[in-house]
């Protein structure tokens, strides 16, 4: 292993994304106010409001623990010659490139499921737990992470196996069947998730006849939105946090409500819920939020293409023959600048369409009021942080902070005053 400037990169890229982390998180803590603000006296109580700053607590110092462990494991098999080591172990096993490719990746990514596991489970069992939001069973925790290492393990080692034959088989234009093998595979995703894999985790029951019903389909006429299903979502299995989404396309156009989310909104709140999904598919932003990430595919698969030659690049981490397979793993380190500076710019374009989708579910219902209110009720729900740090929305936030949306919405419905 040679301390080169490709290593000092990595590690100086690993260690300040960390810091960074730390930073936000210790800011965000700093600027939860004592009081709650005036706009939502009518859903926070004072208990719920402490409970709320309590829950962000927790999950900060949660996280950087998290983040902190994963990245001293990262350093101590990186500096005692882990990545070498499993090279090594792939290549005896005399496979072809393909396959030593697979062994070496899947290696390395079973490790970090291993890792994380402990996390997951605290996380789930402990924090989540803590604040009343677990309905996670044992069985259907070890349920998930059995189908979760299923599906990585056939749809994962497809595109991969994939991508290390194109890497070594088609030369300089490697990058570009590679981007056309990921494009292809996200695209068929998108299609056949709503049907064949969201149903391995939860059960999707069509909604029954009813006031609400009624209410949805008229909004979808009066948007012009064929549905072929509205599903009600058995999201309380997992956890008592509501959620709504919109996914598919052409004749598989789905929505799926959380049966907590059911529970906890009227009628009209819904609807205006339900319109907001309808929002990101009527402004193009499943497409807009597709191209983008079709051009940051393309980007990886291009700059790794300028690097898999890179004998520095190897040297850095301690193995000694170049190979599509380390190159792969090791990039993705050194890429890790890059990539921050990518989700800054992904999750600046997301909060602007939570915005755009807020107002046209304001416009197409012909009020604010509902989802003013659903906003609240949601927020109060699931102990969100109400006065979140700029710098801690700037780095993961990828929905604006509620109050201003809230704010949004009122000035698109001046005559709406807030309770309390």
């Amino acid at each position: 292993m040679s301390l080169n400037l490709y290593a000092l990169v990595a590690l100086t890229a690993l260690v300040g994304e960390l810091a960074l982390t730390a930073i936000a998180g210790l800011l965000n803590v700093r600027a939860m106010t004592g009081a709650v603000p005036d706009e939502f006296r009518d859903v926070f109580d004072g208990d719920t409001y402490a409970r709320s700053q309590a829950y962000t607590r927790a999950r900060t110092r949660f996280g950087l623990v998290q983040s902190t462990t994963t990245l001293a494991a990262l350093l101590v098999f990186w500096f005692s010659g882990g990545f070498g080591w499993m090279d090594q172990v792939a290549r005896s096993a005399g496979l072809g490139p393909v396959a030593t490719g697979l062994l070496f990746i899947g290696g390395l990514a079973l490790a970090m499921t291993g890792l994380d596991l402990p996390f997951r489970i605290y996380g789930t069992f402990v924090v989540e737990e803590r604040f009343g939001f677990n309905r996670t069973t044992v069985g259907t925790f070890i349920a998930d992470l059995l189908k979760g290492l299923a599906l990585s393990l056939l749809l994962g080692g497809v595109l991969l196996g994939a991508i290390l034959f194109f890497f070594d088989w088609a030369g300089p234009l490697a990058w570009l069947w590679c981007w056309a093998a990921t494009t292809l595979f996200m695209l068929v995703a998108q299609f056949v998730a709503p049907t064949w894999i969201l149903p391995l985790f939860n059960t999707f029951s069509p909604l029954g006849d009813g006031e609400l019903k009624t209410a949805l389909l008229q909004y979808a006429r009066s948007v012009r939105l064929p549905l072929s299903e509205i599903f009600v979502v058995d999201g309380s299995r997992r956890s008592a946090k509501a959620n709504a989404f919109f996914t598919g396309f052409g004749s598989r156009k789905r929505i799926g409500l959380f049966d907590t989310l059911v529970e906890q909104q009227s009628t009209s709140e819904l609807v205006a819920v339900v319109a907001h999904e309808v929002g990101h598919y009527k402004r193009g932003h499943l497409f807009k939020d597709l191209l983008l990430r079709l051009a940051h595919t393309a980007a990886i698969f291009w700059l790794l293409s300028l690097f898999l030659d890179r004998q520095g690049l190897f040297d850095a981490f301690g193995v000694a023959e170049p190979s599509v397979h380390a190159g792969l793993v090791l990039f993705g380190l050194l890429f890790t600048p890059i990539e921050l500076a990518l989700s800054l710019v992904v999750n600046r374009f997301s909060r602007r369409y939570e915005f755009e989708a807020d107002a046209f579910a304001a416009e197409t219902t012909g009020q604010a009021t509902p989802m003013i209110s659903a906003l609240k009720k949601l927020s109060a729900d699931s102990l969100t942080n109400l006065t979140p740090h700029p710098l801690h929305v700037l780095l993961h936030h990828s929905h604006p902070p509620v109050l201003e949306r809230v704010a949004a919405l009122r000035a698109l419905d001046p005559d709406h005053q807030p309770a309390g």
